[in-house]
């Protein structure tokens, strides 16, 4: 631009100065013809006004370019940061539904591993209630049995029978009590065995099932990556 309007007015001095040091034939009058009339005027000079009217005009007409370009440019300008705004707002707006929706399910996955805690306590806990049940079931059962064969041996005994066939006959009472004791007790064992077993069995299940639940509950990867 500095360079166009150099050249600008290199150009208009060069004019001034040959019309400076040709005024004299510029204003010299000779008969000119307009088409109507014919009269007599200086030809230079009116040759000279109409370069500097077409100056004039070429400098507004650069002008008013030039001004509707730098009014175009700001606005230009102002739209491009409107819609800058309006991005930032969009990208802000949008991180932060990505925090609710982290957030929102964070909290459900706490709220479900509570929930899950608390029935797997009770599960336990009434998985306890049963084996002590079922425990004291199976002691009460065989302190029947003690029981009811002691009785047997003592009304056995009481008879007073010293005869060696009563004697003979209780030794083998006596063997028959000791071998149907020691049975008890290995059925007494076996039954608490198995209530052990079904109860540790049970307690396995139960945390298979809370960790199944916790999985599927357990919100999936792809749930988040979606909102980038």
């Amino acid at each position: 631009m500095r360079t166009r309007a150099i050249l600008l007015v290199v150009a208009i001095l060069l004019v001034a100065a040959f019309a400076a040091l040709n005024w004299g034939e510029i204003v010299h009058t000779a008969p000119l013809s307009f088409g109507l009339f014919v009269t007599d005027a200086p030809m230079g000079a009116i040759l000279l006004a109409l370069l500097a009217l077409a100056a004039v005009a070429f400098a507004l007409s650069a002008a008013t370019i030039r001004t509707q370009a730098l009014v175009d440019y700001r606005n230009h300008h102002k739209t491009l940061e409107q819609q800058r705004t309006l991005a930032d707002k969009a990208e802000a707006s949008r991180f932060t539904d990505l925090r609710q929706h982290l957030d929102s399910q964070l909290r459900d996955l706490r709220e479900r591993d509570s929930v899950a805690a608390t029935e797997f306590e009770k599960a336990m806990v009434q998985s306890q209630r049963e084996l002590r049940t079922q425990l004291e079931q199976v002691n009460r059962t065989v302190a029947a049995r003690l029981t009811e064969l002691e009785h047997r041996l003592d009304a056995r005994f009481a008879s007073g029978v010293a005869a060696p066939a009563v004697r003979a006959e209780t030794g083998q009472s006596q063997q028959l009590r000791d071998a149907q004791l020691r049975e008890d007790q290995l059925r007494a064992r076996a039954e608490q065995e198995r209530a052990r077993a079904g109860q540790e069995q049970a307690v396995r299940q139960e945390q298979q099932r809370e960790e199944r639940a916790m999985a599927s509950d357990r919100p999936a990867e792809s749930g988040w990556r979606k909102w980038f």
